[in-house]
C-alpha cells in the first residue's frame, strides 16, 4: 500500500523541479526578448499565438492574457490554419509561435506561410537550434533541464516555463503601454474588478426623498426622525445656502447621549460632526468605499461642485454592488 509519504514527496520533487526551471528562466532571457517587445508594440494589428498539444493549451492562456491587458490577441490551431484559417492571419499581425521541441509538424508547416506573407514571427522554444527558432525573429528560449515527469515524457516542467515566459511578454508589454487598472477593468466589466473600478458612487446614491437631509436649524429630534425615516445611520446637515456643513450619525447619537441633552431644544449644529468627508457623484464606487475604510465610517455624503447634497451612499450600498 502506497504511504502518504509517498504522494507528498512526489509533490514537493514536482514543485522543487518545476520551481528550478522557471528560476533558470532569467538568465535565458537576452536581447532576443527586448526584440519580441518591440515587435509586437509596433504591431498595427493583433498577436497570434498558435501551438499544437499542451503548447497550445499554454498558448491559448498567453492570448488571453495578452488580450486583458492591452494587447489584441488570439489562439489559432496550427492545424485548423492549414485547412483554411490561416486567412485569420494578415501580414500586419505579430505570431507568437509554441513548441518546445521546436519541431512540431504542424507549427514547422505555417513557417513558409508566414514567411512569404511577411508576417513578423516569435518562436518560443526549447530548442534554439531548431527549425522554429531559426525562422523567428526572435526566440524566447524556454529550455529546462527537466520535466517534473519522473519518465521525462509528459511536458510538465517545460509547459510552466512557457507560461511564465508569456506572463513576463505580457506584463513587460502592461507596463510599457502604461496600462492602468481601469483599462484592465474595462476588460473584465462583469467581474468583481471591474465592478470595483468601473462604478461611480451617482449609480448607487440615495437621492431626492431618500437622501436624509435637514437644516442647521434643525433640531436633535427633527435630526433623529429624519435618520429613522431614510434608513441610512446619518444625516447631511446644510446651512442657509444649503451648502454642507455637517453630518450627524448614530456614533454622533451614542455620543451625544452620554451629554444628557434635552432632544426638544438642542439644536442639531451643536453635536453635529463639522466638515464630514464627502464625495462627488462622478467618483469611483472604490474610492467611496477608501474613504469610508480610511476614516473608519460607514457613510458619506455626495455633494455637488458647490458642496450641496445630491446624495447618499453608505457600506450597504457597496456590499450590495459587490464593491466589497
Amino acid at each position: 500500500m502506497t504511504s502518504p509519504d509517498f504522494y507528498l514527496q512526489s509533490a514537493r520533487r514536482t514543485i522543487q523541479r518545476e520551481s528550478q526551471a522557471i528560476t533558470a528562466l532569467e538568465p535565458q532571457l537576452d536581447g532576443n526578448f527586448v526584440h519580441a517587445c518591440e515587435l509586437i508594440l509596433a504591431c498595427t494589428s493583433r498577436v497570434v499565438v498558435v501551438g499544437m498539444g499542451k503548447s497550445g493549451h499554454i498558448g491559448r492562456k498567453i492570448a488571453a492574457t495578452l488580450a486583458s491587458t492591452g494587447t489584441p490577441a488570439f489562439f489559432v490551431h496550427p492545424g485548423e490554419a492549414s485547412h483554411g484559417d490561416m486567412g485569420m492571419i494578415t501580414a500586419s499581425d505579430v505570431v507568437i509561435a509554441l513548441s518546445n521541441s521546436g519541431k512540431t509538424e504542424e507549427v514547422v508547416t505555417l513557417l513558409p506561410l508566414i514567411k512569404r506573407q511577411g508576417t513578423k514571427l516569435i518562436s518560443m522554444t526549447g530548442n534554439p537550434d531548431s527549425t522554429l527558432s531559426r525562422s523567428a525573429d526572435a526566440n524566447l528560449n524556454v529550455a529546462v533541464a527537466e520535466e517534473a515527469c519522473p519518465l521525462g515524457l509528459a511536458p510538465t516542467s517545460s509547459t510552466t516555463a512557457a507560461l511564465v515566459m508569456g506572463d513576463a511578454l505580457a506584463v513587460a508589454l502592461l507596463e510599457a503601454r502604461g496600462f492602468s487598472a481601469e483599462d484592465f477593468a474595462f476588460s473584465h466589466p462583469g467581474g468583481a474588478l471591474g465592478r470595483r473600478l468601473l462604478l461611480k458612487v451617482k449609480e448607487l446614491m440615495h437621492t431626492d426623498d431618500r437622501l436624509p437631509l435637514v437644516t442647521d436649524r434643525a433640531t436633535l429630534r427633527d435630526s433623529l426622525l429624519e435618520i429613522t425615516a431614510k434608513g441610512m445611520g446619518m444625516t447631511a446637515v446644510v446651512d442657509s445656502d444649503g451648502r454642507l456643513s455637517g453630518v450627524f450619525t448614530d456614533g454622533d447619537l451614542r455620543r451625544t447621549l452620554d451629554l444628557r441633552l434635552d432632544i426638544q431644544t438642542t439644536p442639531i449644529a451643536q453635536v453635529m460632526t463639522l466638515n464630514p468627508r464627502r464625495v462627488g457623484a462622478e467618483q469611483l464606487a472604490a474610492e467611496a468605499l477608501h474613504i469610508m475604510e480610511e476614516q473608519k465610517i460607514n457613510g458619506l455624503i455626495v455633494v455637488d461642485e458647490n458642496s450641496r447634497p445630491v446624495g447618499a451612499i453608505n457600506m450597504h450600498d457597496l456590499l450590495r454592488a459587490g464593491v466589497i
